[in-house]
């Protein structure tokens, strides 16, 4: 990010919110803005798996559930007490669940859509006034490869990601009069722990 000075360009610290920090992607994405000198709100639903990114820089550590919207109002608030503003949100946090679509529990199926769907447009919903007022901001949402090709036994993992996927298409173009970015992360298998 850049700020204008005196008529010169300057750099400017960018304030980002990751959720889901405590393994995989978010624990490593954490660790880059906090090298370079950013501002992180590192997020996981236990604060203590989180602490030693901390030490890395100007991090926020924040207990954060996904799914309560109380967390969510919370961490949004804290974040923006904190930085004075949010410029970049990464909706990392995200399950598989892995079952035929005949054999799928609908509790565990309805679970991971709170998580990788509805907990994923809360967040947005919780900083995009932030966005907004300051014209603005850059949306990373997680997906998968399996949000546009579907396979055997991932079903309602497809599912979710495909939702990710259209939310996101609409939503980019809802923000970008505002200045906001939206940008889809769409990776095939990892061994992320």
């Amino acid at each position: 990010m850049t700020a204008r000075k005196n008529g010169a360009a300057e750099a400017r610290k960018a304030v980002w919110f990751i959720t889901g920090c405590s393994t995989g992607f978010g624990r490593m994405l954490a660790r880059s803005p906090l090298a370079r000198g950013d501002s992180v709100a590192v997020t996981a639903r236990d604060p203590e798996s989180i602490a030693d990114i901390a030490s890395m820089g100007d991090a926020l550590v924040l207990k954060l559930d996904v799914t309560d919207q109380g967390q969510i109002v919370a961490a949004a608030k804290a974040a923006e007490h904190r930085f004075g503003h949010i410029d970049v949100l990464v909706n990392n946090a995200g399950i598989g669940y892995f079952a035929a679509v005949e054999e799928s529990e609908e509790a565990q199926v309805r679970r991971m859509f709170e998580i990788n769907m509805f907990g994923l447009g809360r967040l947005i919903k919780a900083t995009l006034p932030s966005m907004r007022k300051a014209g603005r901001g850059f949306i990373v949402n997680f997906s998968s490869i399996g949000g546009l090709r579907s396979c055997p036994a991932l079903g309602y993992y497809n599912a979710t990601k495909f939702a990710v996927e259209g939310l996101s298409g609409a939503l980019r173009l809802e923000v970008a009069p505002f200045g906001i970015k939206v940008m889809l992360i769409e990776p095939r298998g990892f061994r992320t722990d």
